[in-house]
This record gives structure tokens, sequence and C-alpha cells, in this order.
């Protein structure tokens, strides 16, 4: 016998068309275009997944139709990443589907050996667990974290700055859990007006709280201290950049509209979106650039925070230089290793501030774990010559002197880097004031993906209650404040540069303390529910579990 009250029979036609329609619910409820704006459908997009579920079947049957439900999620939210590398992106639809299924396996083996209620319950744990395991590791594509659904939903979410993304999911995955339970009941009045006060509460108590902290006063009724940002959006062809332009002519596209912006904005901090230097500007083969650019700063009296490539070089002996991703110059006899990387220069000819990249997307930038097996460096989808990036190792702060605030501390983010949570919390938890961050989105074309991509920094601001300063190759530049509002924006496709007044914050959230509570926490009752499941196994009755 089944353990839920009112379980829907279901005929297999009908069956396979449930696990369809919540991979599409998920799917349309995530960022998309602007006027596109469903994010609510992913408060009940489980729902006809977990309905097909309820049935005793084979667990093997019950995996095809979760895997189905997770490939059309998938696919709708991530087909764009094909327009970079098509192989590329056939490959990630086809791991993020499995990786998507992996806290059903608990759910399915949970639902075999204490029933169906006992897993639905123990379902938002096993999930919110596994998104934040998941991410920890170099194999993550952890775009699909179910709270990111909601990252335009600005006026619902604002607890992230107690919980981050991960307590957006878990609410979700519990609505979702609680709207089911209500559907089972549609027959038992009493328990149906029990349920629908607290589906009606999880709605308003985050619309309160919103309202709470975003009309929260000032305090002593001071103006905010804020520093003077410009971003350089050049829009260049991504595919044609490292081949169509010269060094030379790249440095003068970017001298061109700095120099204008410069003259009528006076901003404290101009940005250069990622790799806007293509060369090792650094390296003393560069030195004329390196100098003609430090130049420039002092005639502009201006910090400048510019994504590039860098170079390091080793002794043979050391043991950087036994990393997978260095090689050997052959004209100089020295070991090399190249990064994603940025820069912060000041105008005083001190030495740059330089951060590389330590978040590197799988395959297109570093194959995982090449550390350990140097053979799967062939792996790599290079993307105009881009592959086989050394990571970085520390979260750098960078320091640059304000006209009214004296030194300021920023931090920035490189591109894919603005999907983990944890990693931007520590940078804020390191003193940056407000964060940064350069990008190239231009690989995707006209698709939703970078729209995507902005929304999702919307929750970094959040969580950590910082502004930001997002400047993208082409689309989309932005100045984001700490309760995730855009309030300035450069369009796709367009060579403009835009200003503003970006505010500075000190304190720290309860989420930038403790970034990993919730889903550690999560992670343990998980382990525990599991444990629980497997001594107190349900007995077999009538040939069902």
């Amino acid at each position: 016998m089944s353990d839920h009250r009112h379980p829907l029979h279901i005929s297999g036609r009908f069956s396979s068309g449930l696990p369809l329609l919540s991979g599409l619910l998920l799917g349309i409820s995530f960022p998309s275009y602007p006027f596109i704006r469903l994010e609510f459908l992913a408060w009940i997009a489980f729902v006809p997944l977990l309905i097909s579920l309820q049935q005793d079947e084979p667990s093997g049957k019950s995996y095809r139709k979760v895997w189905l439900a997770m490939f059309v999620f998938s696919a709708i939210t991530l087909w764009w990443v094909s327009l970079a590398t098509f192989l590329g992106g056939m490959l990630t639809l086809a791991a993020q589907s499995f990786f998507l299924t992996v806290p059903f396996l608990g759910f399915i083996a949970v639902r075999r050996w204490k029933g169906f209620r006992f897993a639905l319950f123990s379902f938002p744990f096993f999930w919110t667990a596994w998104e934040w395991a998941y991410m920890q590791q170099d194999l993550s594509l952890g775009w699909l974290t179910l709270g990111n659904s909601q990252a335009n939903l600005t006026g619902m979410i604002q607890y992230a700055d107690i919980t981050g993304v991960w307590g957006i999911t878990f609410w979700l995955l519990w609505f979702n859990v609680l709207v089911l339970l209500l559907w089972n009941s549609r027959n038992e009045l009493s328990l149906h007006f029990r349920l629908l006060p607290v589906l009606l509460l999880m709605v308003a108590a985050p619309v309160l709280y919103a309202k709470l902290v975003v009309d929260e006063p000032v305090s002593g009724g001071e103006k905010k201290a804020s520093v003077r940002v410009s971003l350089v959006q050049p829009n260049i062809d991504p595919f044609r950049k490292w081949q169509q332009y010269t060094s030379y002519d790249i440095m003068e596209l970017y001298y061109s509209q700095t120099n204008r912006l410069v003259r009528h904005e006076h901003p404290d901090l101009v940005i250069w979106p990622e790799t806007a230097i293509p060369f090792y500007i650094l390296d003393s083969s560069y030195s004329g650039y390196l100098h003609s650019l430090r130049l420039s700063l002092k005639q502009w009296n201006v910090a400048l925070l510019s994504g590039f490539s860098d170079i390091v070089y080793y002794h043979p002996d050391s043991l950087q230089a036994k990393s997978s991703t260095v090689r050997l110059d052959s004209t100089s006899n020295r070991f090399f290793e190249t990064f994603n990387a940025s820069m912060l220069l000041r105008p005083d000819f001190t030495t740059p501030t330089v951060y590389h990249k330590i978040r590197l997307v799988p395959f297109a930038e570093r194959v995982p774990y090449v550390e350990y097996f140097p053979w799967l460096d062939r792996f790599t989808f290079s993307l105009a010559g881009i592959s086989s990036w050394g990571k970085g190792t520390s979260c750098e702060i960078m320091e640059f002197n304000s006209t009214g605030n004296g030194m300021v501390k920023t931090a920035n983010i490189i591109c894919y880097e603005s999907i983990f949570p944890g990693l931007v919390s520590v940078f804020v938890k390191n003193g940056a004031q407000f964060l940064t961050l350069v990008t190239n989105d231009g690989w995707y074309g006209t698709s939703y993906g970078p729209y995507q991509h902005v929304a999702i920094a919307k929750i970094r601001c959040i969580e950590n209650r910082r502004a930001m300063a997002r400047c993208a190759n082409t689309g989309i530049s932005v100045f984001i404040d700490r309760f995730g509002a855009i309030y300035k924006e450069i369009p796709w496709w367009e060579v403009k540069t835009l200003t503003a007044d970006v505010p500075l914050e000190s304190r720290l959230t309860f989420y930038t303390r403790y970034p990993d509570m919730l889903p550690q926490a999560a992670s343990v009752v998980s382990f525990l529910l599991v444990i629980f499941a497997v001594f107190r196994r349900k007995p077999y009755e009538n040939g069902s579990k």
C-alpha cells in the first residue's frame, strides 16, 4: 500500500507528460528576456513530476521520468551555450541533466525504504544539500541553482542576505511540497484549510521582509558614501577579436573611449571588460604598451580596472612548474602559465594589483581535475584560442584613491565566477566595499544567456548588501544597487560608456559571515534522514514498498 492519502492513478501517456510539464515549467521560470517574467512558475514546477512519482513503480522507471524533466529544464535554460561551442553546448546539457537528477536518487531510494510521504519531506533537504555540494567542485556549472530562478523577483528575495541563494531554493522546494499536499488533500477540507494559510504566509513573509529592509532609513539620516565609476563597453566581436585586431588597435579603441568619458564624467575608477587587453601587457616584451597606459592614467588622474591576459614564468624546479597548464617556451627555455586575469592600475605608477580567475568555465577555460590527470587537457573546447588557463588561488582586494572617501576597497569578479555565492562572500569578507564584475557575453549572440547572467549578479548584491559595477564587452553593462535593482544600464551591441555613483558599504550581512550555514545544515539533516530510512525500513506490504 502507498502511504499518501489520495494517490493519483496515472496512465502511461499522462505519466510521461507530467515530467515534461515540470521540465517546461522549471525552464521558463528562469530569467530570460526582460519582457518575460514567469518566475512564479518555479513555485509549482516540481508538482507534476512529484505527482508522477507517487506511484509504486520500479526505481528505474522513476529515474527515467526525473531525467526527462531535468533534460527539458536544462535544454530550455542553457541552449544558448551551444552558440559559443556546439559540441560543448550539447555536452553541457547532457552533464547538467545528469547532475540535476542526483537529489532524486536519494528521493527514490528513501521512497523505497520509507514510503513516498517520508521521501517527499526529505526532498527539500536533499536538493539544497546537493546544490551546495555540487558547487564546491571544479566540474560544477552551477548556473541552474534553483534559487536563481527568482533573481529578477527582487521584491521577494531580500531574505537572501540571511540565507543566501540556498534559502531561496529551500523555500521554493517546501512551497512545491505543500502545494502537492494541498492537491492530495483536495477532498479533505480540514487539511485543505490548514495548508492554505501556510502557503499564503510563505508568499507574504518574503514580501514583508523585503519592505522592511528596503525602507530601512540610513543610520543617522546621513547620505551614504559613494565612489564615481565609469564603464567602457567597446562592443567587439569576441570571435574576431583575437585575429582581426592588433595590440595597437585594441589599445587605441579603449584610449579613445576613455579619453572622452574622463573629460566629461571625472570618475574615480574606469573599468574595461574581461580580457579587454588580450595580450601579456605586464610581460617585459610589452613594456612599451604598459608605459603608454601608465602615462595615460597619470594624465587622466584616474584608476583603471581591466581584464587582461596574464603570463607568469616559473623556475624549472618550482612546484608551480609541475602544473598541467604550465608550458615550456622553447625560445627562452622558460616555463610559463597563462591566466584569465584582471588588474587595478593607479595613476601613481605603483605596482598593479593582479587577480587571477579562480573559478574557470569547465572545458572551455580549463578541464576539471587536469592537475591530477594531465591527459584530460586534450578535451578542452577552445573559444577563439582561449583555453587551458591557469587557476588562481587568492581573492585579491583592490584599492584606489577616491575624491571624497580616500582609499576605497573593491573586488573584481570575472564573468562566470558571479554564479558562485561562496566565492563572492569571501571577497566581501576580505573588505570589498563594492563589487565589480568584468565579463564578455558576446559569445552568446542575441540569446537570453547574457540576461540570465545579469540576473544572477543581482542575488550576489542582495546576499552581501554590496552594489556592483558590471562591465561587459558587449551587453549588458549595468550598475546594480545593494537591493538587486539595476539603476543604470548600457544595452547590448552598443559602443558606449556609462558613469554612476556607486554606494560604499562596510557592514557584513549574516549570510556573508556564515555563507554555508543553511546548506551544511541541510546536508547533515539529509544524512540523518537517509540513516533513519535505512535502519527503519518500511516492510513490504502486498508487494508494494
